[in-house]
C-alpha cells in the first residue's frame, strides 16, 4: 500500500491550521473537499488519524502520516528551490533550538547560510530536553537537543557541550555567602531559574546535599534577561562563558565554587536527501564545534 503524498500533506496542513475550515482556506478548496480527503486517507490506512478537537490534533498513527507529509513538502520545496521555481525564490526551514544556544552561538551559523542559500528560517524555541518532541511531531526539520539517540527517521551528530558555572555578584556573596556557599547558606540564598522545567540549579543543589525546595526561586524565562537577573544580584544562577567573560574580568561576579556543569548537545535532522538541509546541518555543526566545549565522554 502507498500513502498518496497529496493526502498526507493535507493531513499535515489540517494539523498545522488547527481546523478543517482553516485548512480549506489555505488549500483553496472547500471544507467538504478537505473532509473527503481526510476520510479517504483514514480509509486507506485503516486508522483514525485525527482527533476532532478544537484545535484538532493528530493521533499516534496520524503523527507518522503528518511527518511523511511534511517530508514530502520539504523535498518538493528543496527541488523547486534548486530549479529556481520556489515561491519568492526561497525555501523555509523550521528548526527547533534551545534558548541558551539561540542567545549565544547559534545565530551566526544561520547568518552564514542566509548569505549563501535562498532560505528563510522559522525558529521554534524550547528547552533542549524538549526540542526533540517537535522533530517527533514533524513540525521541524532539525533540532538542537540534549537527546543523543536518534529518533525514528532522523540522524544525529554531536555538537559539544554548553558549560554552566554557578555564580553570583560580589555583593550577593558578601550578603548570603560570607563563609562560602555552604549547605546552610544555600538553603536560604535566593536563586534564579529559567522556568519551571529548568533543573540546572536543582541538580547543583542536590549534588551538595541541599533540599532544592528550600531556597527562594525567581523565574526569568529568557536567556539574556536570566543572565541580567543574576548579574543584578537577584539571586545566584548558572551562566555560560559567553555571559561571564566581561563580568568576571570586571570583578563583578564570583563563582560559588570551582565547579561547572557540561550539558551535551546534539543536532538531529530528518534522514532525507536534501542539499539544503544537509548544508544547514553541516554549518550548525561546524559553528557548534568552533564555540562549544568538548562534551564529556560517556
Amino acid at each position: 500500500m502507498r500513502i498518496p503524498p497529496d493526502l498526507a500533506e493535507t493531513l499535515a496542513i489540517i494539523v498545522d491550521e488547527g481546523t478543517l475550515e482553516a485548512a480549506a482556506r489555505r488549500l483553496r478548496v472547500t471544507q467538504p473537499a478537505v473532509s473527503q480527503r481526510l476520510r479517504t486517507l483514514e480509509s486507506l490506512v485503516g486508522r483514525v488519524l485525527l482527533v476532532r478537537s478544537r484545535p484538532v490534533r493528530a493521533t499516534a498513527a496520524g503523527e507518522a502520516v503528518v511527518r511523511y507529509g511534511r517530508q514530502i513538502a520539504h523535498l518538493e520545496a528543496d527541488a523547486l528551490t534548486e530549479l529556481g521555481l520556489a515561491a519568492n525564490g526561497r525555501a523555509s526551514l523550521p528548526i527547533a533550538v534551545n534558548s541558551d544556544s539561540l542567545a549565544t552561538w547559534f545565530l551566526p551559523a544561520l547568518g552564514h547560510l542566509a548569505a549563501e542559500y535562498p532560505v528563510t528560517f522559522d525558529l521554534r524555541r524550547d528547552d533542549q530536553d524538549f526540542t526533540v518532541g517537535m522533530l517527533e511531531a514533524g513540525t521541524v526539520l532539525g533540532a538542537v537537543t540534549s537527546r543523543a539517540d536518534p529518533i525514528a527517521g532522523c540522524r544525529v551528530t554531536p555538537l559539544g557541550a554548553m558549560r554552566y558555572t554557578p555564580v553570583a555578584t560580589v555583593a550577593f556573596h558578601e550578603q548570603w555567602f560570607p563563609d562560602g556557599a555552604t549547605a546552610d547558606a544555600l538553603r536560604d540564598a535566593p536563586l534564579v531559574d529559567f522556568d519551571s522545567r529548568d533543573d540546572l540549579q536543582t541538580s547543583w543543589l542536590v549534588a551538595r546535599g541541599v533540599d532544592p525546595s528550600a531556597p527562594p526561586r525567581h523565574r526569568v524565562p529568557a536567556s539574556s534577561e536570566f543572565a541580567q537577573a543574576v548579574l543584578m544580584g537577584l539571586g545566584w544562577g548558572q551562566l555560560l562563558p559567553f555571559q561571564l567573560e566581561a563580568p568576571l574580568a570586571a570583578g563583578e561576579v564570583r563563582a560559588l565554587d570551582g565547579s561547572h556543569l557540561d550539558v551535551p548537545l546534539y543536532w538531529q535532522q530528518w534522514n532525507v536527501r536534501s542539499t539544503l538541509l544537509d548544508a544547514v546541518g553541516a554549518e550548525i555543526v561546524a559553528q557548534a564545534h568552533r564555540t562549544l566545549v568538548a562534551a564529556p565522554s560517556a
